[in-house]
């Protein structure tokens, strides 16, 4: 079986949100597919991913509203 290389997430800082960059930063992780941290005080606090991951992860099975 192949090893899949694990790319570290993404992460940006609440403040980054706060400042009205919230809508570029979703944008951008939706239109690359990516998922991302959301930091407070270097500590994550949330997570954002696509909603095409999303419903990826829900065709495998995984619905990550049962955790």
């Amino acid at each position: 079986m192949e090893n899949k290389r694990k790319v570290p997430m993404e992460h940006f800082n609440i403040g980054e949100f706060n400042r009205g960059q919230s809508s570029k930063i979703i944008r951008g992780l939706s239109e690359s597919d990516k998922t991302a941290f959301i930091l407070k005080n270097g500590k994550p606090i949330a997570v954002v991913l696509s909603y095409e991951r999303y419903e990826r992860l829900l065709t495998a099975g995984i619905d990550i509203n049962e955790f």
